[in-house]
């Protein structure tokens, strides 16, 4: 037996070295594709917008400046708080948790409808719910900027039907971006949450039932702890993505309804973008989202344990 051990352990620390090397390709890609963009992100917020363009290397604070207080057209007035970019960062975390929202009251069913079925029809629901994202997110937004139009296919059934009298204003209005928001990022919530729900014993539903619980109790006290980690995932995999969109509010809200990625967008557009500024912006928000991760992951341990 100890000769086997120890034959055991040997053989582990000889494929130890292999294991790294396998790893290497991870690590590289992790490397250059996330932390390098990252690391460049940081290092632009810090420096000198150049007045055609681009950057200079001169660190400053300006462009974080810029974004926490105004200081006037000239920049000789008292400093004061910058509205303006604190209510868009408002703006898109409550769009943000209204996506969310809509899309975990509308997935949940659906996630659960879909993991009752017989198990031969899962993968058909599954492909429908994943089919229309097979074409291009660009392409969907701009199908549903046609729809929502004061003359598109909404307005005109809701018109023939004779629930309205006149056509709704839902282009260009956060209306329109929630439900580009919730079209864009619904299946994030489905399928987490889904393969939770496939793994739940509904025996001990059922056991509940024979305790004489009714359907709401057996939810909230049996399926919902059960199932959780897949709701919160689902609701993390759309709240991030949702709070840094940037072509629904563009195509489908307007100048009116700005978000925080629009805002980054804009100013790396052209010679009179912002580099240095939309990288701060790009900073702060990805602390933002860094601070909902940890929340969330100190809740998770604390339930844990």
């Amino acid at each position: 037996m100890a000769i086997r051990i120890q034959g055991a352990a040997s053989s582990a620390a000889n494929y130890s070295g292999i294991v790294r090397q396998l790893l290497f390709p991870t690590w590289a890609v992790i490397g250059i594709l996330l932390l390098l963009p990252v690391l460049l992100m940081v290092v632009y917020s810090f420096l000198t917008k150049e007045f055609r363009g681009g950057v200079e290397w001169t660190f400053t604070l300006a462009a974080y400046d810029q974004f926490f207080l105004a200081r006037g057209l000239f920049g000789d007035e008292p400093p004061k708080i910058e509205w303006t970019y604190i209510e868009i960062f408002w703006r898109s975390i409550w769009q943000a948790a209204l996506a969310t929202l809509a899309c975990l009251l509308i997935g949940f069913p659906t996630a659960w409808f879909i993991a009752t079925r017989p198990a031969r029809s899962r993968t058909m629901w599954l492909f429908l719910i994943t089919i229309p994202y097979w074409v291009n997110l660009l392409i969907r937004t701009v199908s549903l900027r046609f729809i929502l139009r004061d003359n598109g296919p909404l307005n005109e059934a809701l018109l023939a039907i004779g629930i309205i009298s006149e056509p709704l204003p839902i282009l260009n209005s956060n209306l329109a971006v929630q439900i580009g928001l919730f079209y864009s990022y619904l299946p994030f919530m489905v399928l987490p949450i889904y393969a939770a729900v496939e793994r739940f014993d509904f025996a001990l539903a059922e056991a509940a039932a024979d305790l004489y619980a009714n359907r709401w109790q057996a939810l909230m006290q049996i399926v919902l702890p059960v199932v959780r980690p897949g709701i919160v995932a689902g609701s993390i995999l759309v709240f991030i993505p949702a709070l840094g969109a940037f072509l629904a509010p563009d195509l489908l809200g307007g100048a009116k309804n700005f978000m925080i990625g629009s805002l980054i967008d804009e100013q790396f557009r052209g010679s009179q973008g912002n580099w240095p500024f939309g990288a701060a912006v790009a900073v702060v928000l990805m602390t933002l989202v860094l601070i909902v991760l940890l929340v969330q992951a100190r809740a998770a341990t604390r339930q844990s344990a």
